[in-house]
This record gives C-alpha cells, sequence and structure tokens, in this order.
C-alpha cells in the first residue's frame, strides 16, 4: 500500500490537493506522519481537502492508526489516516435570474 508522507515542512494545501485528486481519480489514499508537526499538516491538509472536494459531491474523513516503522534502521512510530470517501449530493448553485444589475 502506497502512502503519502506528511512531514512537519509539508504545504497542507499541496497535500489537500493530492488528496483530492486522488479522491476524484478513484484512488485510494493514505497518509504516513511521523512526529507531532507532521500530524498537524496532514490533519489541515484533509479539512482543506474537505473543502475541495464538498462542491464536487465528495466529502472524506479519515481513521487513524499506530504503525512501527523503519527509518535509519531505527524503529519510529508513525500515525496512518484512512481517508475514506463519502458520495454526496452536492451544493446546488442559485440559477441565473438574467436580469442585468
Amino acid at each position: 500500500m502506497d502512502y503519502l508522507k506528511v512531514s512537519s515542512k509539508s504545504s497542507p494545501a499541496s497535500v489537500a490537493g493530492a488528496i483530492a485528486g486522488l479522491v476524484k481519480d478513484g484512488e485510494p489514499v493514505n497518509i504516513q506522519c511521523v512526529g507531532a508537526g507532521a500530524v498537524n499538516q496532514a490533519i489541515k491538509a484533509v479539512a482543506i481537502a474537505r473543502g475541495f472536494l464538498i462542491p464536487t459531491g465528495y466529502d472524506v474523513s479519515c481513521a487513524p492508526t499506530f504503525s512501527d516503522i523503519l527509518i535509519g534502521g531505527e524503529s519510529r512510530t508513525a500515525i496512518r489516516l484512512a481517508i475514506y470517501v463519502h458520495k454526496i449530493q452536492a451544493p446546488s448553485v442559485p440559477a441565473a435570474t438574467g436580469i442585468a444589475s
């Protein structure tokens, strides 16, 4: 399984764009973070991705799990976020009235 790897220096908007793109392509989305700063950026990215996706008829939620991983030969604890996609009815856009202001 592939993971979007998020660090404390990751741009939440860029990660959100990656999440939204994968959701729109029907691909599974999983995120891996090590450290509090990385988790912070990942959660901000999920919140931003919701804003990108809701107008298109999709919403997302996430479920965290712990995972032991090796980094540089050392065992570290990562948090992995599984992203769940929910199909919703997109909000309706009011029709133009045709009356010029």
